[in-house]
This record gives C-alpha cells, sequence and structure tokens, in this order.
C-alpha cells in the first residue's frame, strides 16, 4: 500500500517509478524530473480528480522507484522497462510501426534507392518516414522516371546479358553495361539525395548550369538530358505545397476526449508537407506526459528524427528528451513550443487532424460495440462478447498435425493472443481428438491466460460437442461457445443450378443451427474470425510439412546431419541449385568432405526433387 510515508521517502532526484497492480504486475512506467513531486501530484491530497486519474490510482497497490543520475538516463530507462514489461497504462504503438523510409547510400557503386523499415547507422542517408509501403513505392516511381538509378543489385545486373526493361522505359540508366559513366551515374544519385533532402533550389541551379555548359561545349545530347530532368522536376515541384521555408520538421498535434486521447503527426520534409499519421489510443493520465511517452516510443531506432519537431505544450522533462533524442540520431534535435506564426499555424492544423482522428475512432469503436451487440442478441449470449477465441485444426493425413488459436478483442484481432499447437497425441487423422487436446491445453492454462467470453470452433455439431465435454471434463463453466460452420454448395441431380447454403452457428442446447443474415455485420465478424484461424493454422502446417520434406531429402543421405542440411541451404538457396551442384562447388561448403560431396551428387541424382515453396 501506498502511504503518505512512502512518497515522503522518494528522494527529489530525477529517475523512474513503476506502479503494480495487486498481483505484482506493472500498470505503468513514468519518468519524472523530481520522483517525489511526480508521485505525489498522484497520490497526495491535491492529486488529479478526473476520473481516468482516480481509476489508475484504485488499482495501484504498490510503487518502485529507480532513481538515476540524468533526466536522459531516467528517459531511457523508462523505454527499457516499457519494453519489458509492457504495462497496460503506457503506451503501446507496437502494432502501428509500419513506417517506411527510401534508402540510398552514396558511397556504394552505383548507389540504389531501396524501400527499407529500420533506419541503421550504416552511413547511408534515410528519407522519410513513409505512412506505407505504397506511399514509398509511390515516390520511388516517380524518382526514377526523374532520376533514373539502378532497380536490382549490382550482382544480379551484371549477370544479365543485356539491360533490364527498365532501362527500355527510361527508368534505369544501365550502367552495369556502361552506357552511363560513373560520374554522370554519381551526379544523378546526388541529385536524387538533393531533391529527397528538399534542396530543390540548389539541385536546379546546378543543373542549370551543367546543362549551359553542355550547350557551350556543344555536348547537345548531354543538354537535352539536363532539359528534360529539368523539366520533369519542375512538373515534380508544382504538386506539392510548400509550408515553410525549409528544413525538416515533425507537427504533434493532441485532442482529448474523455479518455480517448488522439495524435496527430505531421511530416515536412525540405519546407514540404509528405504526410502524416494519425493514432488513437485510451490514455489515463496528464496531456504532457502522453506527448513525451510518444515521443519516446514512437521515435525509436526504425524511425528517422527531423531536426526540430513541434509541440502544442510544454514537456516536464523536456531537456531530457531533447538530449536523448540528440544522442539517437546524432545531430541537433529541438523541441519547440511555437506561439505564433507559420509554426503554431502547423500545431493549429495538426490539433484538427488529432480530433478528427479521434472522432473516427470513436466511430469505429461505437460501429464495433455495435455488432458485439447484434451478436449477443442473436447467438443469446449472457453478455457482449469482447474478447473471442477461435481454433481450428490442420493436417494431412495424420502428419504435421497443428491446431491454431485467434483472438478478437472488442472486434479485432489481438497478435498477443495469437497461438500455435502441435498435435502431440494424436497419430492418425481423427480432427476430433486433435481439437480435444488443443482445447485441453488452452483450458490447462487457463490461470495465466484467462479465458475468453466467447470460445468458438470452426466445424459443426461434433466440433461443438468435444468443445463442450473438454470444458467439462476439465470443470469450466460459465464459458459462452458455438461452432461455425462453412457454407455449403448443393444441386439436386436433375437440376443445372447450383446453390449455396448459408454459414451457420451452432450453440449447446440447440438442434437446429442459428442463421445469421448474409452479409451481416455479426456473420461477417465470425467469418472473418474462422478464416484468420484456419489461415493461421494452415501456414503453421505448410511450414512444418516443408520442413520435413528438405529432412526427408538431405537428411536421409548418409553424411548429411540437419546442421550440414542448413549449411548447404544458406549456401546454395534452394534443393534445385544443389541437386545442380558439382561434387567440387559441394566440397567448397565448409563441413563437406569430398566423399560426401560424391555421395550428395550420386544420391540426388536419383531422389526426386520438390520444387520450392513460393
Amino acid at each position: 500500500m501506498v502511504t503518505p510515508q512512502t512518497i515522503a521517502g522518494i528522494p527529489a532526484a530525477p529517475g523512474v517509478y513503476l506502479m503494480k497492480g495487486g498481483t505484482g504486475e506493472v500498470l505503468y512506467v513514468g519518468k519524472a524530473r523530481s520522483l517525489r513531486q511526480r508521485v505525489r501530484s498522484y497520490f497526495g491530497s491535491s492529486r488529479d480528480s478526473r476520473y481516468q486519474i482516480r481509476f489508475l490510482m484504485e488499482k495501484v497497490t504498490d510503487l518502485e522507484v529507480i532513481v538515476t543520475d540524468t533526466e536522459k538516463e531516467a528517459l531511457i530507462l523508462e523505454n527499457t522497462l516499457i519494453k519489458r514489461h509492457r504495462p497496460r497504462y503506457n503506451i503501446n504503438l507496437r502494432d502501428d510501426k509500419t513506417y517506411f523510409s527510401l534508402r540510398l547510400n552514396l558511397a556504394e557503386q552505383f548507389p540504389r534507392l531501396t524501400i527499407v523499415r529500420k533506419v541503421a547507422k550504416d552511413g547511408a542517408d534515410y528519407f522519410g518516414p513513409y505512412a506505407s509501403a505504397t506511399a514509398a513505392r509511390a515516390v520511388l516511381k516517380q524518382l526514377c522516371r526523374i532520376f533514373p538509378l539502378r532497380h536490382y543489385p549490382l550482382k544480379n545486373c551484371m549477370s544479365r546479358r543485356r539491360p533490364c526493361l527498365f532501362y527500355q522505359i527510361r527508368q534505369c540508366s544501365a550502367p552495369c553495361h556502361g552506357l552511363i559513366s560513373a560520374e554522370e551515374y554519381q551526379s544523378l544519385a546526388e541529385g536524387a539525395a538533393l531533391f529527397l533532402a528538399g534542396k530543390d533550389r540548389e539541385l536546379v541551379k546546378s543543373w542549370r548550369r551543367k546543362m549551359a555548359e553542355a550547350a557551350a561545349a556543344q555536348h547537345y545530347e548531354e543538354a537535352a538530358r539536363y532539359r528534360d530532368l529539368l523539366r520533369d522536376i519542375d512538373i515534380t515541384l508544382e504538386r506539392q505545397k510548400v509550408v515553410t521555408q525549409g528544413g525538416d520538421i515533425d507537427v504533434i498535434g493532441l485532442h482529448r476526449d474523455e479518455s480517448l486521447l488522439a495524435i496527430a503527426l505531421l511530416h515536412i520534409r525540405g519546407g514540404a508537407l509528405t504526410g502524416s499519421r494519425n493514432f488513437a489510443f485510451r490514455w489515463e493520465l496528464d496531456d504532457a506526459e502522453a506527448i513525451a511517452s510518444f515521443l519516446g516510443e514512437y521515435y525509436s531506432d526504425e524511425t528517422s528524427v527531423p531536426s526540430e519537431i513541434l509541440l502544442p505544450m510544454a514537456l516536464p522533462e523536456g531537456g531530457g528528451l531533447e538530449e536523448f533524442l540528440t544522442d539517437r540520431c546524432g545531430r541537433k534535435v529541438t523541441l519547440t513550443v511555437p506561439r505564433r506564426g507559420i509554426k503554431a499555424d502547423l500545431v493549429s492544423m495538426a490539433a484538427k487532424n488529432a480530433a478528427n482522428a479521434a472522432a473516427e475512432s470513436r466511430q469505429r469503436a461505437d460501429g464495433q460495440q455495435a455488432v458485439l451487440d447484434e451478436l449477443q442478441s442473436r447467438l443469446h449470449l449472457a453478455s457482449r462478447p469482447v474478447r473471442i477465441e477461435c481454433y481450428d485444426i490442420s493436417t494431412f493425413q495424420g502428419k504435421q498435425s497443428v491446431g491454431s488459436r485467434v483472438t478478437f478483442v472488442d472486434g479485432q484481432p489481438f497478435k498477443a493472443g495469437y497461438r500455435r499447437y502441435r498435435i502431440r497425441t494424436v497419430g492418425q487423422a481423427d480432427d476430433f481428438a486433435m481439437l480435444a487436446e488443443v482445447l485441453a491445453r488452452r483450458a490447462a492454462n487457463a490461470e495465466k491466460d484467462p479465458l475468453p467470453d466467447l470460445l468458438i470452433v470452426d466445424g459443426g455439431l461434433g466440433q461443438l460437442g468435444v468443445l463442450g465435454a473438454v470444458l467439462s471434463e476439465l470443470g469450466i463453466a460459465g464459458i459462452e461457445t458455438a461452432a461455425l460452420a462453412k457454407s455449403r454448395v448443393r444441386a439436386a441431380p436433375a437440376e443445372t443450378d447450383i446453390s449455396r447454403s448459408s454459414e451457420r452457428v451452432f450453440r449447446p442446447g440447440r438442434k437446429n443451427p442459428i442463421v445469421l443474415r448474409q452479409n451481416s455485420p455479426a456473420l461477417l465478424l465470425l467469418a472473418r474470425i474462422r478464416d484468420e484461424a484456419h489461415r493461421f493454422a494452415i501456414t503453421y502446417h505448410q511450414k512444418l510439412r516443408d520442413r520435413s520434406t528438405l529432412r526427408s531429402l538431405l537428411e536421409d543421405i548418409p553424411g548429411i546431419g540437419r546442421i550440414t542440411s542448413l549449411a548447404l541451404l544458406r549456401h546454395f538457396g534452394s534443393l534445385a541449385a544443389i541437386r545442380e551442384a558439382s561434387a567440387d562447388e559441394l566440397a567448397s561448403v565448409p563441413g563437406i568432405t569430398r566423399p560426401v560431396a560424391e555421395t550428395l551428387v550420386s544420391q540426388l541424382r536419383i531422389v526426386p526433387i520438390v520444387p520450392d515453396q513460393p
């Protein structure tokens, strides 16, 4: 229990505090410039009276503090502890990290642009971020029309007898076949870097000078190429809206709707607005603390950090956060709270985007709750099925049999609740026995992993009976269950028309199935959950079957074990390539002796080869 004496004993120093619940689980991790002052704001007599704050504090039974020397150390420790414990009341952006950047390394031979997820400290230039791979590909496609850089790895390009199709459509200058000099190609790559960095004026000025020099030297083809490049740049720049005088800036906008907090992030690169991202999540604490936690979570090792970040309000530990981000990217990063001018207008625009994001999130949540209410009514459930689990079995003649479990919370996939089960006790093709094993293993772990509001199996009355029998045998009661049977094709012998039956839902105590309206939101949700369980099971089954196929073809050969077979596959890339290799090529792989290589050649010439899976 957190008492006034406990708070009085907390040092007035920078550090991290962990709020814990009754079972010792970490509910929230926070940082502070002064631990005593921050903790007192939550537990003292003048603590925040908002509902969400009181709701969290009622669950806190213990408090742990860790003192650090500086605010930056506190921020680093906070990020580490959040990743370790994943507290319920901290911001969690794991499912939203679909950020993409364009990578260009001017130091490599004939540089090329690639789309990457992570920003590494490898000396290359990274541009972005882009909200999706589609957005990044659209930018890359436009750039290749202006700057015809190579598209493929240099080794692949060099192995071709003639330039690829991109050269034919003028989106590659074919440096691999000597159709452009290294100096001219490097100029193209540097131009692409300047363009992506927003230094359009420098690029245009430089190329206008080169065009004039080429024309004066009567190199008219080279001058015409620069003329075409400048025209393409002018067309592209006309589509961009310049909002500042230059520089890379991220703008944070904030909107709160009770406990729902929405954050909008605008990306300005080279003075132009290049994209935006919206985030909406439940937040129980202070708005400034939310922004600080968001920045620490968002600007992880996979995301590029701009030179300036505009904020709607000052942060209690802004200095430590600036220092942390500066160390992270290796250059000065400034956190600014603008009061007037263009930058203040940008923050206001970001706030409007955040308000729209909050409204859309609320609308989606209300729609999802309506679907769950409909599901509760149509299936005659005792309560709204907030958490739903579905199970499926995938097998082929009783081999490599697996079971899958997917979890949906509030109608959305909850990936942390996904599980895969390898069937251990059933050796023949018996779906009922396999399902019974999976459900028994799931129910036995109910203390650590709470059971859902609704438990679904893929199938009909037989599968539903297995589910009920397992729960009854384990003494588990009060769990709503159902079985979802796929639609069937029906055709009378004398008729040519073929019809399809409706999807059917079986419930305990009912002989006849419940038929939901075709394309109703409730039925579509159930079908989506069932199909996701099937996908999750069959991909795992295929993975095990492929692994077994490779084992049967390589590891059954005398002298080849698991480690050696993996070394061969890594070296040659596929089973077909191993088959085509000579004894000398096989013997060049570490761990492969000459006799073993000759055995491989003789054995693989008669063993049928299974084609690689796509």
